[in-house]
Order: C-alpha cells, then sequence, then structure tokens
C-alpha cells in the first residue's frame, strides 16, 4: 500500500492542517511522525520541555498512536521513509533559521531515494516573505506591513480529514521525562484545550481585550499564545471567528493586530536570520552594557524592590508566563536601569517561558532595546512606578505574585520597596551611553 509520512513539528493538531489533509488524500496510509531533534530539545527550557511532552501525548491520543524518533532530522526522516516504503512526507513549512536549514538537510536525503518533501502551509496566516511592499520589499517596520497583510488576507481554515488510515505499526522511541519545575503549574495542552480556550475567550473576554488587554490585574488576554507556539490551533482558524464575531470592531481589530505582530516578527526573522542573535540596528551594538552580576539575578529573581518588575519576574517563575506589557516593563529595566545587554534577558525568557517563539520573544527584547524594527529610538524608558499605577492601579497583580506587599496600603505599594537601583539616576545613565553611540 502506497504510504505517507505526516512529520508533525509545530503543528500538532488534526483540525485545520493543510499538510495533513493533502498526505490524507495521497496515499492509503499515513505514518504520524514527531522528530525529537536533540538540538532543539536541549536548548528549551524546562517548562516548554514539559509542555510539549503533554501536547505530543494529546496529540497520540488523538490519532492513537505517534511514531516518535529521536536524533537528527536529516537521518531519522529518511530511516522511517525507507522502513515504511514511503512514497511523500508532508510538513508545515519552517521559516525559522535552524527550520530553514534542517528542513533542507532532510530533502537532500530524501532526493537521494527520490521521495520529496513536500511543504504545505505553514504555522502562519500569511507565510512569511509574502507581504511586499510596491517595490517589492519586504516591509521593515509594523505598522505599513500590518496594512498589507490585512490586504493581503488569508485562505479559510480547512477541515480535519474525515477518514485517515493512520499506521503507526513502526518502532518508536520512548518520549523523555520533562518534569516541570518546582512551583509551576502549566496550562492543559492539546487541540481540544486550545479550542475550548479560544472559544471561551472569543465568547467573554473578546468584547473588553481593546480596553483591558495592558491590565495585567484582570486577567484579559486570551494566553493563547502557548497553543499557536505548537501549532494546537491554526490564527487562521482565529481569524476565521473573529471576522464573524460581534464583539465591538475595535476589539476584534485590536486582537487582529496582536495576531499581526506575530507574523510580522516570522517575517522579520525570515529576513534577517542573524537577528536572532545580533543587532538588528547594529550601531547599538557598540553601546556600554554591564556584565550580568548579583542585579541579574535580583532581576531574575524577583527582588529588584520596584513592585510590578517583582511581580512579573515571580509570574514567570510561577507559571511559566508572564502578562505581556509585563514583559516590556520588565525587559526594558533590565536593558535601561540595569544596563544588562538584551541578549540575556532574551535567553532567560527563552528558558523560562512555556511559550517561547524565536522570532516574538528575540524582536519583542529588541524592540524594547531600541535596537530592533521600531521606528522610535532607545530613549523609550519605561518608569516601572509609573507603570504599575497605571496597569496595576489597586495593586491586585503586585499582590497576587508578591507576597511581602499583600498588607501594603495603595498609597504605599507601587513605590520601590529596597531598590537596588535608583530609576532616575538610571534612566539618566542609559540615555548618557545611547548619547556617546550616537555621536560617533
Amino acid at each position: 500500500m502506497a504510504c505517507s509520512v505526516m512529520w508533525f513539528r509545530r503543528d500538532l493538531r488534526l483540525g485545520d492542517n493543510p499538510a495533513l489533509l493533502e498526505a490524507a488524500a495521497s496515499g492509503d496510509t499515513v505514518l504520524p511522525l514527531f522528530v525529537l531533534d536533540p538540538r532543539l530539545w536541549d536548548s528549551a527550557g524546562r517548562p516548554r520541555q514539559a509542555y510539549l511532552l503533554a501536547s505530543l501525548e494529546s496529540l497520540r491520543a488523538q490519532i492513537g498512536g505517534l511514531v516518535v524518533r529521536c536524533g537528527d532530522p536529516a537521518q531519522e526522516v529518511a530511516r522511517v521513509v525507507a522502513e515504511a516504503g514511503a512514497s511523500n512526507v508532508y510538513i508545515a513549512a519552517d521559516y525559522g533559521p535552524y527550520g530553514t536549514k534542517r528542513d533542507a538537510d532532510v530533502q537532500r536525503n530524501l532526493h537521494d531515494v527520490a521521495v520529496p518533501l513536500v511543504r504545505v502551509g505553514s504555522p502562519y496566516a500569511v507565510a512569511p516573505g509574502r507581504v511586499l511592499n510596491q517595490q517589492g520589499n519586504s516591509y521593515q517596520v509594523f505598522t505599513p506591513f500590518a496594512t498589507a497583510w490585512r490586504h493581503h488576507g488569508w485562505r479559510a481554515p480547512v477541515e480535519a480529514p474525515s477518514q485517515v488510515k493512520w499506521d503507526w505499526s513502526y518502532e518508536s522511541a520512548s518520549l523523555p521525562e520533562a518534569r516541570v519545575p518546582d512551583g509551576i503549574t502549566l496550562p492543559t495542552a492539546g487541540e481540544e484545550a486550545a479550542l475550548t480556550k479560544w472559544r471561551a475567550f472569543a465568547s467573554h473576554g473578546l468584547a473588553t481585550y481593546d480596553v483591558d488587554r495592558n491590565r495585567p490585574d484582570l486577567d484579559a488576554t486570551s494566553r493563547m499564545s502557548v497553543h499557536l507556539k505548537w501549532g494546537e490551533i491554526h490564527p487562521r482558524t482565529m481569524l476565521a471567528d473573529l471576522a464573524l464575531s460581534d464583539a465591538p470592531e475595535k476589539a476584534v481589530d485590536r486582537f487582529r493586530t496582536e495576531l499581526a505582530w506575530r507574523e510580522f516578527y516570522a517575517d522579520v526573522l525570515a529576513r534577517r536570520p542573524d537577528s536572532a542573535t545580533e543587532y538588528y540596528r547594529p550601531q547599538l551594538a557598540a553601546m556600554a552594557y554591564d556584565e550580568p552580576g548579583d542585579q541579574f539575578v535580583a532581576w531574575q529573581e524577583g527582588r529588584t524592590g520596584f513592585p510590578i518588575v517583582d511581580a512579573g519576574m515571580r509570574q514567570l517563575r510561577a507559571e511559566g508566563w508572564m502578562h505581556n506589557r509585563v514583559r516590556m516593563i520588565v525587559a526594558s529595566f533590565l536593558v535601561k536601569d540595569l544596563h544588562i545587554d538584551w541578549r540575556h534577558g532574551a535567553r532567560y525568557f527563552m528558558d523560562s517561558l512555556v511559550d517561547a517563539d524565536g522570532a516574538s520573544n528575540q524582536h519583542g527584547w529588541q524592540w524594547v532595546a531600541g535596537s530592533g524594527t521600531d521606528a522610535a529610538p532607545y530613549y523609550r524608558v519605561f518608569n516601572p512606578i509609573d507603570q504599575g499605577k497605571k496597569f496595576d492601579p489597586q495593586g491586585v497583580y503586585i499582590k497576587r505574585y508578591v507576597a511581602e506587599l499583600r498588607d501594603c496600603p495603595l498609597d504605599e505599594l507601587h513605590r520601590p520597596h529596597n531598590p537596588i537601583v535608583d530609576h532616575a539616576e538610571e534612566r539618566r545613565e542609559a540615555l548618557a551611553r545611547y548619547e556617546a553611540v550616537r555621536s560617533r
């Protein structure tokens, strides 16, 4: 019988999965494959590892079985193809720096045995490289990209294949154990959990999203980032639901814009793969930074003395997740108050976040550091005291995560408590360092 391999990666779902749909239509049987790549596994933090394993178990339960291999995908995919006598390998295209190289290596090995690696769809509503300006070039900043992205549009979601003749009767490796770090509670993984969470938010939380999205005290965001990270839901599905929503258009458009940010950063990274580890604006690489030391550890542990910063870092340690507004606040504090290179913070986030996405994480940090795609220069410095007062006015978020401040009266809550730095002084220092670079 003809066999096709469905190689799952960042698309751990059955619905709205064009690659799976084509695999099911191309042959008599479909071999569901996941390759645990040591390069990706070893570089992932424990929260991400644990969540991935839970998501794979959910996928295995949906299918009834899963063929797991551990090792270099270029070798493992070819081995599975040989064992199954497969005629095709189907994937969703990967546009990240490592994923692009990995898939090219796999394709070369499969070419030797005349088996095609068939790319169908991607993790994005619009694949990187598709949204171009009138000159045929990629957009350098977000706002015109988002306008063109909306104008470009996207395909409608596709249904899950009605019948798939799955065949998982091949040698399969055991998944490793990944113990969730002490004190962390991870969200429920899997396609069903993703759809349930999304539908609940679309029905009850979306209506006020434009007003409340910056309020960490209200828990008013969708928390869909981890499900998008692993492809337990496709953004097309969400965009289709948004188009039919009866929520206020301002709220719908604001959420649509947040999805556009994810697609923009993927586009930027595909165009500039060096920006995963290097400065997008190289002139700021010459900035004078301090080496990480005790203050960096205090930042990691939520002991800076600035309540909103400490609440955010403690939320990260408790949940493997942090509210997006607070991510910007703690990132600004690290770069502008502690004068530490953004890459140290980005690495810590990648290790700690369950939803860590290379494109969004690295470019979010570069945006805060003033070295990214944003037109605003380095002198944007978040005041952690003012940010706390504005976005957590009653201190609900701070008291949720900073236990020692739960009995603190509101008129004292947002002020620094035994701070490790003086914000006003460090702001002046940050701007002085920026001027030194700009004047060269």
